[in-house]
């Protein structure tokens, strides 16, 4: 009974969250744009939380589910395969909850200000899941997630580093989209990186502490 009322804790106090995110109306750029953070993000009780940069216009933003329904979400679900990953198992979120766009109405980077905004989300989301590990997608959320908590680590000298940080274990990974593919890690490359994920969690399973390798 305690179990299940915990959940439904969960449950409701995740429900209040998301829709706070998405009538939240601090950036003014993304003014017209819903933050993509409902209960299609994945597991409320996941082993592995996944922080990107923000949802994709033909991605994230159309779809409703982070990390799927363009290139990038292909390339990660196939990531997730090679690393022998569930998606009942894990949790997928962005740094920025909402897609930022250019004039032209292009994908656009989140600006500092946005990731400011959205930071608070952002912790919240971690303290009610409590993951195993935490793995950031790309820079940008490398870079969110040490305002959180200053973790040291640099993308292109960490990649697939699993270090401890704010309770639980963090990793490091590209981002799986075209353009990082074609100009800094191909996808065989980071699938190999995908690898320090998979080794965390089974030596979280055999009681090995995976933080300190």
């Amino acid at each position: 009974m305690a179990e299940e009322a915990s959940r439904g804790e969960r449950e409701r106090a995740f429900e209040a969250l998301a829709a706070e995110a998405q009538a939240c109306g601090r950036c003014p750029r993304l003014a017209e744009r819903v933050a993509v953070l409902s209960r299609a993000n994945g597991s409320l009780t996941p082993r592995v939380v996944f922080v990107a940069e923000a949802p994709g216009r033909r991605g994230g933003d159309r779809t409703r589910v982070p990390m799927q329904g363009d290139a990038s979400g292909r390339h990660f679900r196939w990531l997730m395969e090679q690393a022998e990953l569930r998606l009942e198992d894990v949790f997928i979120t962005n740094a920025a909850l909402c897609n930022p766009r250019t004039a032209t109405g292009a994908n656009d980077k989140p600006t500092a200000a946005e990731i400011a905004n959205c930071s608070g989300f952002l912790r919240r989301q971690l303290d009610l899941l409590r993951p195993e590990l935490v793995v950031s997608v790309g820079a940008t959320a490398l870079d969110a997630l040490n305002r959180l908590e200053p973790h040291g680590l640099r993308l292109a000298e960490d990649v697939g580093r699993c270090v401890a940080w704010r309770g639980t274990r963090l990793i490091p990974v590209y981002h799986p989209s075209p353009q990082v593919v074609i100009s800094r890690r191909s996808l065989a490359e980071q699938a190999a990186d995908w690898q320090a994920i998979r080794r965390a969690l089974d030596g979280k399973r055999e009681g090995v502490n995976a933080s300190r390798a």
